[in-house]
């Protein structure tokens, strides 16, 4: 069995084993890795084989890492030892990948949707829709592209409304407010400012990584996109995108029962920052030293950068995805609106839920 894994910023880890008894045999790691000192390689196969099949990706890892500390300490290695590009839970991700337990990009087809604009209630209970129709296997991973015509405000699912959003702001520019089911801040989304994405996949597919390693993983190919219309970007913190010129998305994440991960993105194509901080409290507080020409560069927005129509963004955002990944075209199953439509009632629009953490 074969598996591989590419550390995010890192360096590709792959592993070549057999299973025996229920048991790691023959186990091979190799890569383009740097590891001192070379004795250090046959550390780590004799550290997997002879683990059982089953073992979880922390199991694996901490087979690998108290194998290593207990060679420096007999001194079976010569020295500490030093693993560049890779780590140990990068090993124990290739060994579930080998075993068929972890997926790749490449063992799934993904659903493309663009349904056109939608109530912003809507698109909060289609993340939660798409997401269960996924675990529940009537759906394959899906992305899907927002669109619609109310300005909105989308507050995480953990975050106070009243230190969040202003109601006079909210009152004056007719905003919708609607709690997500992700984490995560605050979001101002008027129509045609934004470009957003919900991307639904199994866990398999981040098996074994941490939520910053989930994070950088599922948002790679943002970063490929970005370059595609000529913006230079890169991870800057848990789950932000920035360019020299400053912020430009943030991502969040659900993981479900069932084995399903919903992650999505929001980037800044032309925000009114004056008009956010009128709604946004948290915004204003954050930029209370900065004042409104900062705010409006702290959220840079894409067309500045590109002087591209948000269309054309998304368009060559769908683009990158489907150049890297095999896509099938998708829409929304009328099971699936029926479901939405039910949860906007009883969930999205319902002021219990919105002010679950007044």
């Amino acid at each position: 069995m074969h598996g591989e894994y590419k550390v995010p910023g890192g360096k590709l880890v792959a592993v070549d084993l057999e299973v025996r008894d229920e048991q790691l045999s023959d186990v091979r790691l190799s890569g383009d890795f740097f590891l001192e000192p070379d004795d250090a390689l046959g550390v780590i196969d004799a550290a997997l084989t002879g683990v059982p099949a089953a073992s979880a990706t922390g199991e694996l890892a901490r087979a690998v890492s108290s194998a290593l500390r207990a060679a420096e300490t007999s001194g079976e290695v010569v020295g500490p030892v030093a693993m560049v590009g890779f780590d140990e839970w990068a090993v124990a991700v290739a060994v579930r990948r080998a075993l068929g337990l972890a997926t790749t990009w490449e063992d799934h087809t993904f659903e493309v949707l663009r349904p056109g604009p939608l109530s912003p209630a809507t698109l909060a209970a289609l993340d939660q829709v798409l997401t269960e129709e996924l675990a529940a296997g009537r759906r394959g991973p899906t992305l899907r592209f927002w669109d619609w015509n109310e300005r909105a405000v989308f507050i995480g699912s953990f975050q106070s409304l009243a230190n969040e959003v202003d109601p006079a702001g909210v009152r004056e520019h007719d905003v919708t407010v609607v709690r997500r089911i992700s984490g995560g801040g605050a979001m101002f989304m008027e129509a045609g400012n934004c470009v957003t994405f919900s991307l639904v996949v199994p866990a398999s597919l981040v098996d074994g990584m941490t939520f910053e390693q989930s994070y950088a993983f599922l948002d790679q190919w943002v970063l490929g996109a970005l370059a595609d219309v000529g913006v230079e970007a890169y991870f800057s913190g848990l789950n932000d995108v920035a360019s020299p010129a400053g912020k430009l998305a943030g991502s969040a994440q659900k993981r479900l029962a069932g084995g399903a991960v919903l992650h999505h993105m929001t980037m800044a194509y032309d925000i009114d920052s004056a008009k956010m901080l009128e709604v946004l409290r948290i915004g204003r507080e954050k930029l209370s030293d900065k004042g409104t020409r900062s705010a409006a560069k702290r959220v840079d927005p894409l067309r500045s950068q590109t002087g591209l129509s948000r269309e054309q963004i998304v368009d060559a955002f769908e683009a990158h995805f489907r150049g890297l990944h095999s896509t099938v075209d998708s829409e929304l199953r009328p099971q699936e609106l029926e479901r939405a439509a039910e949860l906007v009632r009883t969930k999205f629009a319902d002021p219990a839920w919105i002010n679950r953490v007044p």
